[in-house]
């Protein structure tokens, strides 16, 4: 599998584009969480790759890049609230989100 190189602040990035998208459509709301956690280069940067990704190449490359940062419990809690943060910034947490919540939470763990 190919490496990602990714800085921790892309891989956020990245993983919280991914979930943004867990309901087909990324809203403003959800856009500025991102661009909160990360700054507006690094979530172009990262868009332009996304955007380019199907969904079995986004989990590899999320999986990859939990793996390289070697991810423990506490940066997968500071991981998961901010995915939740996300979800909820417009207001609704639909069966989509919480069903990429879930998922997420399993792959990780």
């Amino acid at each position: 599998m190919a490496q990602t190189h990714w800085t921790k602040k892309e891989l956020v990035a990245y993983i919280l584009l991914y979930t943004a998208h867990s309901n087909f459509e990324e809203d403003n709301k959800e856009r500025n969480v991102i661009i909160s956690k990360v700054d507006m280069q690094t979530f172009q940067k990262i868009h332009d790759e996304f955007d380019k990704d199907n969904d079995y190449q986004s989990i590899q490359k999320i999986m990859q890049g939990v793996k390289e940062h070697n991810y423990d419990a506490d940066d997968l809690k500071f991981l998961f609230n901010d995915i939740k943060t996300l979800f909820l910034s417009d207001g609704e947490y639909d069966i989509l989100e919480r069903n990429m919540f879930l998922f997420l939470k399993k792959l990780l763990s």
